[in-house]
């Protein structure tokens, strides 16, 4: 076979693997559809992908004419292993292939660890979830890290939450997991989720934002394609200042976004000084909410914002994750108003705002993306061994 052949060859590998796992299975039926390639070719190319054990035929479904036509999904025993170091926990999971959260486990910690001490925490929960999934071929460890992310060679140049600056995480994770591991910022591989499986399908052109106990995230798509910048630190839209009189910043700067737009200060509004995230959507939503003049600041800044990333971006969508969503819905027609009544005119249809969809599974299904994304690219790719389970 020539080299054109062969690179031809892997590209439809990969433009099949590809919907599959988007789509969540297909028929085959679909796929010729999708990639306009002849059913003969199709039946090739997806008998090599399962012979590489990537994909399986499931029960045939009926196409449009009522021929039947195998499904083919997923292997479910191909996983990706995904860690979110916090300032609180360490939470693990195995995703397979397809976006399907298979397991996860939560380490709770008494304070901000190491990576080193993270990257221990995190092999032990990872022993043990991979001892209850005897089936699961590991694909490879994808960590999602609050902060500046070099992802060409996976350093951590700052994660102020954390503590972490100038550390080599995927090193760090590769050497105490025993599986190659690759880290990115969590925003953006948040964007990338909610884009692949999430509120914004479909989507070409997202704008991101999570709020959470570490600040404020962001992740832009543009074209479909994650912004990255030169040194990949492209999306640190917790740091647009919007209100130059505000309250000093970990960056050295005043009243950015995430100074102003905090989960904490909504907490204090509301007496409290913890509460899981549908609790605090609850006292937030109630119409006699202590919290109610907080909501008010807090949104206006929130719709300052995004006024500016409509402008700078022109998305499609603007989706909120975390407690921005919940902050939303506590008054959703004044976010939509400011961008309806603010934004540069000349752009045309304002973006629609939209809460991410995910819930509890964005930050695994985000990492997780980060790793099928390379196998996806080359399907022929050689899988790591896993480790061995924890013992008892």
């Amino acid at each position: 076979m020539s080299a054109g052949t062969d690179s031809s060859r892997r590209r439809n590998l990969s433009a099949v693997l590809r919907l599959v796992h988007t789509r969540r299975g297909l028929s085959r039926a679909e796929l010729t559809r999708l990639t306009r390639l002849n059913r003969s070719t199709i039946g090739g190319l997806v008998a090599e992908l399962a012979g590489l054990g990537l994909v399986v035929e499931a029960e045939p479904a009926i196409d449009g004419v009522g021929r039947p036509s195998p499904r083919i999904e997923p292997n479910p025993d191909l996983v990706a292993v995904t860690v979110n170091p916090d300032v609180d926990a360490i939470t693990v999971g195995l995703v397979g292939l397809g976006g399907a959260v298979r397991a996860r486990a939560r380490r709770a910690t008494r304070r901000v660890p190491s990576p080193e001490r993270a990257a221990a925490l995190a092999d032990g929960e990872i022993r043990k979830l991979l001892g209850d999934s005897p089936r699961a071929r590991v694909v490879g460890l994808g960590v999602a890290v609050p902060g500046l992310v070099r992802e060409a060679d996976g350093t951590v140049v700052l994660a102020p939450h954390l503590g972490w600056r100038d550390q080599p995480i995927a090193e760090i994770f590769t050497a105490g997991t025993a599986i190659p591991a690759r880290v990115a910022n969590d925003a953006r591989l948040a964007a990338v989720a909610e884009a692949t499986f999430g509120a914004a399908a479909g989507h070409r052109s997202v704008v991101y934002l999570n709020g959470s106990a570490s600040g404020i995230g962001g992740g832009v798509l543009i074209e479909g394609r994650p912004l990255r910048g030169r040194s990949g630190f492209a999306g640190e839209l917790g740091h647009t200042t919007v209100n130059p009189d505000g309250a000093p910043c970990h960056c050295g700067r005043r009243g950015c976004l995430e100074t102003e737009v905090t989960r904490d200060r909504l907490l204090t509004a509301l007496d409290l000084t913890d509460a899981a995230p549908d609790d605090l959507e609850r006292r937030l939503l109630a119409g006699d909410s202590p919290a109610r003049t907080e909501i008010v600041r807090q949104l206006d800044w929130l719709a300052q914002a995004m006024i500016n990333f409509s402008n700078a971006f022109d998305p499609e969508l603007i989706i909120l994750g975390g407690f921005l969503g919940s902050l939303q819905a506590a008054d959703p027609a004044r976010l939509d108003d400011a961008i309806a009544r603010y934004a540069f005119a000349a752009l045309g249809t304002p973006p629609e705002i939209r809460r991410a969809t995910l819930g509890s599974d964005l930050p695994l299904i985000g990492p997780a993306e980060l790793i099928f994304e390379s196998l996806i690219t080359n399907p022929y790719a050689e899988l790591p061994t896993s480790p061995p389970p924890a013992e008892g």
